[in-house]
This record gives C-alpha cells, sequence and structure tokens, in this order.
C-alpha cells in the first residue's frame, strides 16, 4: 500500500516529555475509513502518541514523519492540524470555566467548516443539529448551555467529547480510552457513532483495554505498543490473546 493510499502516515517517530524519551521508533499506517486499536501496558507511550501528534506543547518530537492525507502535519501548529482534519479525545477531558459548551463547540465547528470552504453554522441551525447529536448520545440538552465539562460526571465528560466528535466530522479521530466511564448506553452510543463516521470515510486510532469494546468496533488493525515502539500488529486475535494473557506473558511470547 503506498502512502497516498493511507489517510495517516507515520515513520519512525520519537517523542520526549521533558528529558525522557517516551517513544523511540513508531511506524504505523491507518487508510480512509478504517479503525485501528492501539494496545499497551499503562506507562508505554499511547497518550503520548495522540498528543504528539495532535501538537500538545509538552510532546516534543525529535525525529520520524507524521503526514495526514499526504500533508506534512509536523509543520502545522495545534490549530492548523484540527483545520486539517485531526481531532483527540483526551483520556480525562477538562473543565473550561465561564466557556459555555454550545459556542466552544459552535467555534471549533465553523472554524473546520471554514478551511473546508464551506459556510459556517449560524447559532440556530447549530442549536438543531447539536441538540440532536446529544440526543442521540444520550447527552442531557442543559448541558449545551453549562460551562464545558463543569459539573459533568466522567461518563458525561466522554459523551461530549463524542458530541465534539459527531459534530465535527473529522478525517482523523483518535480517542484515548474513550470508553472509561461510560455506562452501557454511552458504549452503545459510541459504537454507532464510530460505524456511522466510518462509512463516511472517517478513519480512526482507538486506545483502548475493553476487549468487548473492541470487538464491537470491528478494527481493521490491532498494535500493541511496548517500549517506545509497535512490537506486534495484528488482527482482532492480538487483542483477544493480550486479553487472555496479558501484555507480559505477550511480549514474552514474541520475544522467545
Amino acid at each position: 500500500m503506498t502512502t497516498t493510499e493511507n489517510l495517516l502516515s507515520v515513520k519512525n517517530l520519537a517523542v520526549e516529555v521533558g528529558e525522557r524519551e517516551v517513544l523511540a521508533s513508531v511506524s504505523l499506517e491507518i487508510p480512509r475509513g478504517r479503525l485501528a486499536v492501539l494496545m499497551g501496558a499503562n506507562g508505554s507511550g499511547k497518550s503520548t502518541l495522540g498528543l504528539a501528534l495532535a501538537g500538545h506543547p509538552r510532546y516534543r518530537v525529535t525525529r520520524g514523519k507524521a503526514q495526514l492525507g499526504g500533508r506534512d502535519l509536523l509543520a502545522l501548529n495545534v490549530e492548523e492540524r484540527a483545520r486539517a482534519g485531526l481531532f483527540l479525545s483526551f483520556q480525562a477531558p477538562p473543565d473550561i470555566a465561564g466557556v459555555k459548551n454550545n459556542l466552544f463547540i459552535r467555534t471549533a465547528v465553523n472554524a473546520v467548516r471554514e478551511a473546508r470552504g464551506e459556510t459556517p453554522l449560524d447559532a440556530f441551525d447549530f442549536l438543531g443539529e447539536a441538540r440532536g447529536a446529544a440526543g442521540r448520545l444520550g447527552l442531557p440538552e442543559a448541558m449545551l448551555n453549562r460551562p464545558v465539562n463543569d459539573g459533568f460526571s466522567g461518563g458525561e465528560r466522554k459523551r461530549n467529547e463524542l458530541l465534539q466528535l459527531a459534530l465535527l466530522q473529522p478525517r482523523l479521530a483518535i480517542l484515548d480510552e474513550i470508553d472509561s466511564g461510560m455506562d452501557v448506553d454511552g458504549l452503545r452510543a459510541l459504537v454507532e457513532l464510530v460505524a456511522q463516521l466510518r462509512s463516511q470515510g472517517t478513519s480512526f486510532l482507538v486506545v483502548s483495554h475493553y476487549l468487548q469494546l473492541i470487538e464491537s468496533l470491528e478494527p481493521d488493525t490491532v498494535m500493541r505498543l511496548d517500549q517506545g515502539c509497535i512490537a506486534e500488529q495484528g488482527d482482532l486475535s492480538l487483542a483477544r490473546e493480550i486479553a487472555r494473557t496479558g501484555f507480559a506473558r505477550v511480549a514474552e511470547t514474541v520475544e522467545a
């Protein structure tokens, strides 16, 4: 498969946080509309990869390349990466005091629409779309008028991330343990949204340890991150093996 066929192409990416090298040489490719699951022991660098690709200033890329749709991702600032179609859900979504949720999301949506050459949504049209999406995700409509994540439970924060995902419709979505704190209905809504966006061409990199969710997402690829590299890559059977034996046992098997 050539690079032009891949929406995301990462080659030999190394990332430092402070004085510590967390990722040594990560290489992966995700074609348009495909879903890859990233697994790894705690502290292996899964969140680091997502934050580095999104352009978080604390995560310094020291070598390697990353392209989104053939465009040099590392040459873009954070805002440009978002406008280019990259979405990152946080493992622990922060609250933003004093900023209304609906205004925050509408500003982001219109910035992306402008980058795509589309007409911005006015407050009325946006609110109609936001209410519909919130209803499908089980997020109370009242949450739209509250400050971002202020007083939200863990599950509500994750549903609010899904609301942003649904409205932004990115080219690439990196979901970092989006299932954490979700109830059964939230997980069902997540699976349905991902399937819908995949059918429209969105690619996904999903970080998760939850086998039932991984099976429901029907990934094209499963990868295991270890010692700063993609140590193993396979299909759904790899996720099942990790769930059965644990990361240490899998690592021993590969090394043997």
